[in-house]
């Protein structure tokens, strides 16, 4: 009932661009076994400037056709085909982007009483809760998975930002952007990476942190944050001890970034 509900608000996205590396995403290259995010099956090493694809899936959120999806799914597109369950396809346009989160909000115009994913609250997930994703995974479109939370929370490229739903709902390349959703039938967050070491691993970008953002990129296109400057530890047992802690809770500012507002 929920796949037959939802089903009609996830699209194919389907972005082209000229070819040249794109960074990789917030600029970071990690160790051999990050997490890759899910780019289209058919992104590969671009030569000079040859025409650079890229498959992934999307959600529609408002009727007169805004789009959720990932930021590295449109990242320099120049142009984005949106194609619906019912075989409709319409050219969207880039509204704003985020990367840091990796959150981008897209648009089909002229449209109205377009079918919509209702938004639901990542907030209240537990681990072992049951989610289904729905995607476009190696170009077999509107495929459909089951599985469970299996953590919250997980950090993966930024300490400070990532705040990720993990899952072992099978999700690919492809899958990019497109919905995780609830056993109520709400999307509680955006597929956007898996593990390079294993298929049974995938993140979701939860919707409470795209939802905080969406007001700042209609309105501008993309975000901005506010910032200290310190590097942060949890206090656990080991430091308490070493340093002697009247508590063993808390955090511990380990470093500070010159020049920054903590540095001043």
């Amino acid at each position: 009932d929920i796949v037959e509900r939802i089903n009609p608000a996830v699209v194919n996205i389907d972005a082209t661009s000229r070819g040249r590396d794109a960074k990789r995403r917030r600029g970071r290259v990690g160790p051999p076994e990050s997490p890759d995010p899910l780019e289209g099956p058919d992104f590969g090493p671009p030569r000079g400037d040859t025409p650079r694809r890229g498959a992934g899936s999307g959600f529609i959120i408002d009727a007169d056709g805004s789009i959720l999806t990932n930021h590295h799914v449109v990242e320099r597109a120049e142009r984005i085909i949106v194609k619906l369950s019912d075989g409709r396809t319409f050219r969207a346009r880039v509204i704003g982007a985020d990367p840091d989160t990796d959150i981008a909000l897209i648009k089909v115009d002229g449209q109205t009483g377009l079918p919509v994913a209702p938004l639901g609250d990542s907030s209240t997930l537990r681990m072992g809760e049951w989610v289904c994703a729905i995607g476009n995974p190696l170009g077999y479109e509107h495929s459909v998975t089951v599985g469970v939370v299996s953590f919250l929370g997980r950090k993966l490229f930024d300490m400070s930002l990532d705040d990720y739903i993990q899952t072992d709902a099978a999700i690919n390349f492809g899958n990019s952007g497109g919905p995780l959703i609830n056993s109520r039938g709400e999307v509680i967050g955006i597929n956007a990476a898996i593990s390079s070491r294993a298929s049974s691993i995938g993140f979701a970008v939860p919707i409470n942190g795209a939802s905080a953002v969406l007001p700042q990129l209609r309105a501008r296109g993309r975000v901005s944050r506010g910032y200290m400057g310190v590097g942060l530890r949890d206090v656990d047992q080991d430091l308490e001890r070493s340093l002697q802690l009247p508590v063993d809770h808390g955090a511990v500012v380990q470093d500070i970034t010159r020049g920054s507002p903590a540095d001043r």
